[in-house]
């Protein structure tokens, strides 16, 4: 159970940039050194502040602020695992003067790199700038709501307050952080925690590995995580913690690592709304990629639904052309894509393989036939690819011919007279629609305010195939927002508000239904939920944007009625 308890400010001082956010989504693989490029924030016995340092030839230098602005610092940002970057200050000494090389100057980033060296500058170690002019700090806000995640059963106070007391202990439980020295190729322990525990109680936590003679335990803990490793000791007591966006990703690892499956399924679903907050995506990806790497497989839903629900954007930003084969097939295979049209998925995926070249010709073979063919007119397909010389037709001659043969023959046949082997085929993913936006209509919403304009018509083709190219069907979007509004249409609102999506005429066509969809797109431009319509309607609750998958911000949104005509 989450329950929202407040709000606040959080204020990270970073060097040189603001990063919205601390969570760092691969601070957990144990790395066997520092590797060429490698970053670091420098100066400050945080990791969310200091001043930024670059790895080169065995050594840490710095960077001049020469040509520095927001598209280095998003750079920086992406390669730390920080949501974003938000501004820049250059030019201060805040954390002391550094006595290394400087390695980097005149930085010319467009801000989709990577990595930071992959950045045009002058040359490692050439520059004319001194230490004054390191990159130094800024500063940043991320709203970070306290949550309550609450599992309680009887006795949970009283095992709470044993925790505090520290009483009748038998066990000490030490949280540790490990550093590499590189010069030296020695390891040491950098923070540490010590609690005071009960065998009787944790013993339960089989990953403890707890017996009679146990009296230490000894856990290896990111140093970022160790303020947060009391916090999830005391919730194995009583099943209760109170939980930030700051503190999430560190509970839900301690969860995975542990096997706590309650608190790791709630910590997931906290995640989730911290992925609309970036808008080149390399969050949800990361988040993804830390999924996988735990096996939660509900964290991995979440990010892949998100991704579908948000298609457009996502194949159109600066993480789309590195995310991995097995992202890119789990996205495909869905009927929740959310895109204008089917063209615009496959021209997505010759995005993807014109920026992996290096990717196997098998692989990209298979991620072309996840492409559903048969709902792209034929027509588009021949000029776009047979006709035009492509080079991507070219080099998947076979398997574009394979599958532009299904679509050749799935648009200009009548559906009531294939053969019952050729009906059979319709039940495959490749002949049934995802969720084309070309079919819709949207409304506006702001609670508080009054609008008039809640009936709207649309005329749609009947189905994308080519036989009902022709046909088209008018449909009727309401949105009720008032009890007056219902009595002024004639309708009955069991429940308010209501989105009603109604068509002109007897949907008769043997073989075809409608399986409509209502989107909720925040102002920011993301879908934050995707609900059926039972029969024509949609009931909405009043707090809609605080209860959708992935939350609007404010109290604004768009409706966005999409018709669905799929084959049975």
């Amino acid at each position: 159970m989450l329950r929202n308890q407040c709000s606040c400010l959080l204020w990270l001082w970073l060097l040189p940039l603001i990063c919205k956010g601390t969570i760092q989504f691969t601070s957990f693989k144990r790395s066997s050194g520092v590797q060429e490029g490698d970053l670091r924030l420098a100066g400050s016995p945080r990791q969310s502040e200091g001043r930024v340092e670059i790895y080169h030839d065995g050594q840490w230098g710095t960077i001049c602020d020469d040509g520095w602005d927001l598209k280095e610092a998003q750079v920086v940002c992406r390669q730390l695992k920080f949501l974003s970057a938000k501004s820049v200050v250059t030019g201060e000494e805040i954390y002391g003067k550094a006595s290394g090389p400087i390695w980097m100057d005149d930085m010319e980033c467009t801000g989709t790199e990577k990595y930071l060296h992959i950045c045009k500058f002058k040359g490692w170690g050439v520059t004319d700038c001194s230490h004054k002019e390191d990159v130094a700090g800024a500063e940043g806000t991320l709203p970070d709501s306290s949550y309550t995640i609450d599992h309680r059963a009887v006795l949970s106070d009283e095992m709470g307050e044993l925790f505090n007391s520290g009483a009748f202990c038998d066990l000490s439980i030490t949280a540790q952080s490990l550093s590499t020295d590189d010069q030296a190729g020695t390891v040491q322990a950098t923070e540490s925690t010590t609690l005071c525990g009960h065998k009787a109680i944790l013993s339960k936590v089989d990953a403890f590995n707890i017996t009679e003679e146990t009296r230490n335990i000894t856990v290896l803990v990111v140093q970022s995580c160790i303020p947060h490793f009391s916090s999830f000791i005391r919730y194995l007591y009583t099943r209760k913690i109170e939980v930030t966006f700051s503190s999430v990703q560190c509970l839900h690892w301690f969860s995975s690592k542990f096997g706590v499956v309650q608190l790791m399924r709630d910590s997931s679903l906290l995640l989730s709304q911290i992925l609309p907050d970036d808008s080149s995506f390399e969050t949800p990806v990361s988040v993804h990629e830390y999924a996988v790497e735990t096996k939660d497989m509900i964290l991995q839903e979440i990010c892949v639904q998100y991704m579908a629900w948000n298609f457009q954007n996502f194949s159109q930003a600066p993480a789309w052309t590195h995310i991995s084969a097995d992202l890119l097939s789990s996205l495909l295979v869905r009927s929740d894509l959310v895109v204008p049209e089917e063209f615009f998925v496959l021209k997505s995926v010759e995005n993807w393989i014109l920026n992996n070249a290096d990717i196997d010709l098998d692989t990209q073979n298979k991620v072309i036939s996840l492409v559903r063919f048969p709902m792209i007119p034929a027509e588009q397909l021949t000029k776009t690819y047979m006709l035009s010389n492509s080079s991507l037709y070219s080099t998947h001659k076979a398997v574009f011919d394979d599958n532009m043969l299904k679509a050749l023959q799935f648009n200009v046949q009548i559906f009531t007279n294939l053969k019952s082997k050729e009906k059979m085929l319709v039940d495959d993913v490749c002949y049934q629609p995802r969720i084309y936006t070309m079919w819709s209509t949207s409304f506006g919403i702001s609670y508080g305010q009054m609008s008039n304009d809640y009936a709207r018509t649309v005329y749609v083709p009947y189905h994308s195939s080519l036989m009902f190219q022709d046909k088209k069907l008018g449909w009727t979007a309401f949105v009720f927002l008032t009890p007056y509004q219902c009595s002024n249409r004639r309708m009955r609102c069991p429940s308010l508000p209501m989105a009603k999506l109604t068509g002109h005429e007897s949907m008769s066509q043997p073989g075809v239904v409608f399986q409509n969809r209502l989107l909720l797109m925040c102002e920011s431009g993301h879908i934050g939920q995707v609900q059926d319509f039972k029969s024509s309607d949609v009931y909405l609750t009043k707090n809609a944007t605080q209860s959708m998958t992935y939350p609007c911000r404010h109290e604004q949104y768009n409706l966005v009625f999409v018709v669905r005509p799929e084959f049975i």
